[in-house]
């Protein structure tokens, strides 16, 4: 192994210890499901505050995203989905926090485009609504007037059907949580958890990621990457208890007759 491409960091506390205060934050996972909760604790423990948070929803009220929620460390959020957090809920009417709603495959086109080099593209999602005209409240002021607004997008014929332009989305780091990863920051994703990481960890400028499993190089067959190394700085080894630590978001359950 080639000692200069270890991107093992032994504590998730050392691998956010550098995340400032009013960083932007891609965070992947989708509902409670993949999401890097070791990495969210560490960095609630570190206290940065006035982040902007980019990932496809908050958490819940005391698990994921929704702990630095609870805690006033989150300024901005840009997501697809908001529910399942009356706290969120709380903070968004009350003026406290700033929410950028997106159509679930524009933020993901988004990330995956800042990840890629891409700097905005067209897609018809949105178009004769509030998202491509302009005056959804990402703000609201604390007598419930709308502080902030969000602004018309920039639209265009193509084959006689209308887009709208779309920027892309990159920021200053990523977390993620892979389960299986190398020494070198290849990564592998297990079923549903495969949904927002990959673009989280491509579109974060410095890719911080989570492991069930780390393995050497070379234990991974190429053909099952789903995140190359290239796009990962910091691996962070889970213990099994920390690995096994997954929480359901709902449980529906029946009595048997």
């Amino acid at each position: 192994m080639r000692r200069g491409l270890d991107k093992v960091v032994d504590s998730a506390a050392r691998a956010v210890a550098d995340i400032p205060s009013g960083a932007s934050l891609a965070v992947g996972g989708f509902g409670l499901c993949g999401i890097p909760s070791v990495l969210i604790g560490a960095l609630l423990e570190h206290g940065a505050d006035d982040l902007e948070v980019v990932s496809n929803n908050c958490g819940v009220d005391d698990w994921g995203l929704g702990i630095l929620l609870a805690a006033g460390r989150i300024r901005r959020t840009v997501a697809s989905y908001v529910g399942e957090n009356k706290e969120f809920a709380r903070q968004y009417l009350s003026g406290e926090l700033e929410v950028e709603l997106t159509p679930q495959g524009t933020l993901a086109e988004r990330m995956r485009a800042g990840g890629s080099g891409i700097p905005a593209f067209y897609t018809a999602t949105g178009v004769g609504t509030q998202i491509a005209d302009g005056g959804l409240p990402w703000r609201y002021a604390p007598d419930g007037t709308v502080a902030v607004a969000s602004p018309a997008k920039e639209t265009r014929v193509f084959d006689g059907r209308e887009y709208i332009l779309e920027e892309s989305i990159a920021c200053d780091y990523a977390l993620v949580r892979a389960w299986k990863g190398d020494r070198y920051g290849n990564l592998v994703y297990r079923d549903a958890a495969r949904n927002f990481n990959p673009l989280a960890a491509m579109c974060g400028h410095i890719t911080i990621a989570e492991v069930e499993e780390l393995v050497e190089p070379g234990e991974i067959d190429p053909n099952d990457i789903h995140t190359p190394g290239v796009f990962v700085h910091r691996v962070v080894a889970l213990t099994p208890e920390q690995a096994a630590d997954k929480r359901i978001e709902k449980r529906t359950v029946r009595t048997t007759a």
